[in-house]
């Protein structure tokens, strides 16, 4: 299938990168990596009146959605700029919570995080949560239901400066003993998908103009033969990538969620192995805004799933609709 986005989306994608790219969202990036907020609380709010986070929210709660198409969109744009803060984590926290059985907790929480007064963060039946140390909503998912924790511990490093992780403090209010997971789940992981996607095409727009000024042998690197192969591999992955994440965002099947999240992560790591290669040794600098995108993509690989867990919800979904009786 080809998926095409309509006018209405256009608009909103292009919205959103006029508005981050006005932004300098790698200032933005290098202060919250120092714990420093106030820039990425600023654009946290922009990005709110967007509509973004509303996109998570029902109707109910005073949100736009659910609308997961849409969140595909600028997910896209949150990473094709790098945008720092737990985004993925504030999703998937409204879609848990908007599925409880109790109403109670959503109408307490989720208005909030659809206006971007509140920012979430969610430990997913792991000791660490993302940027806990920004977050005022602390969600804690244990084997004996779903807490909202009273704080959180110290920031431990990360392989992405940005991506600061705090262990969350146990005990809390009990929000429920058995919350609804897999449709959070499917959250996370598209959005994680789209973020990738939008970081790879970033990394590849940056390389393909650095070939083009960098020279060897009296000729830009951009004409030699072994580059283009590397970046049409890249455009490749990408583009390949994109439509599963569209389907995926229509569907909102665990599966076709799967391959979505498995492809564009992958995607977006090939790229980053490429750019890295075609940038040389200034690519391994701190201070050149390429490392930015380079930690980001290796983050967003096992998050929320690594590719052998995605691959592996993947085959047994294939496995099971084989096996399944047939209708005639």
């Amino acid at each position: 299938m080809r998926f095409l986005l309509d006018a209405e989306q256009r608009a909103f994608a292009d919205s959103l990168d006029a508005m981050l790219t006005a932004a300098d969202t790698p200032s933005a990036v290098r202060e919250w990596s120092r714990g420093e907020h106030a820039r990425g609380r600023a654009l946290w709010s922009r990005i709110a009146e967007a509509g973004v986070f509303g996109l998570a929210v029902p109707e109910a709660y005073e949100g736009l959605g659910p609308r997961p198409v849409e969140l595909a969109v600028a997910f896209v744009e949150l990473g094709r700029h790098a945008v720092p803060g737990p985004l993925v984590e504030t999703v998937t926290a409204a879609a848990l919570l908007a599925g409880l059985p109790d109403p109670g907790p959503a109408k307490r929480l989720l208005p909030a995080l659809a206006t971007g007064e509140a920012m979430a963060t969610l430990a997913w039946e792991a000791p660490y949560a993302l940027d806990g140390d920004a977050a005022t909503t602390h969600l804690a998912l244990t084997p004996h239901g779903l807490y909202l924790s009273p704080g959180h511990g110290p920031v431990r490093p990360s392989l992405d400066p940005a991506r600061r992780l705090t262990p969350l403090d146990p005990g809390g209010e009990l929000l429920s003993p058995d919350p609804p997971t897999a449709h959070a789940l499917a959250h996370a992981r598209l959005t994680t998908a789209a973020q990738a996607l939008g970081v790879g095409l970033a990394l590849l727009d940056r390389t393909v103009a650095h070939v083009k000024q960098r020279t060897q042998f009296g000729a830009p690197i951009g004409s030699f033969q072994a580059v283009k192969h590397r970046l049409a591999d890249a455009k490749i992955g990408l583009e390949f990538a994109r439509p599963l994440v569209l389907g995926a965002a229509l569907t909102m099947d665990p599966a076709d969620v799967a391959a979505a999240k498995v492809t564009a992560c992958e995607a977006a790591y090939a790229t980053a192995r490429t750019a890295l290669q075609l940038h040389g040794a200034i690519g391994y600098t701190a201070e050149y805004d390429l490392s930015l995108w380079l930690t980001k993509a290796r983050a967003l690989r096992t998050a929320w799933g690594s590719p052998d867990v995605c691959r592996a919800e993947l085959l047994s979904a294939a496995a099971g609709r084989r096996h399944r009786p047939s209708q005639w």
